[in-house]
């Protein structure tokens, strides 16, 4: 069943390999904020029963920002904790979970 191959577990105990600087994680905060908005935004368009297009627009928008997110923490994510667990002889498992989380972000 393909549901259970890309069951990813989360791992709250662990950090990244390779800290973010704190001008990514600022601009990644930022851009997760301005998500925020529009989600608020879109929320406040059905309350005011606006038109279904311009929901969908706004929509659509928020979904493009939070893809946008979800690359740069992947590319992060590859060349950082990936790379890293390559060279310490690591390698297999870390680019067996990075796949599983490809094919689950494409999904989305």
């Amino acid at each position: 069943m393909e549901k259970d191959i890309l069951n990813i577990p989360l791992h709250p105990e662990k950090s990244p390999a390779v800290k973010r600087r704190e001008e990514e994680k600022q601009k990644l905060v930022n851009r997760l904020k301005r998500v925020e908005g529009q989600v608020r935004g879109i929320q406040r368009m059905i309350e005011d029963d606006r038109y279904c297009v311009d929901v969908l627009v706004q929509v659509s928008a928020v979904s493009a920002a939070l893809k946008k997110v979800g690359y740069t923490l992947l590319e992060h994510h590859t060349r950082g904790c990936v790379s890293q667990a390559v060279s310490e002889g690591d390698g297999d498992e870390a680019i067996e979970e990075l796949m599983k989380v490809i094919q689950q972000f494409s999904k989305s």
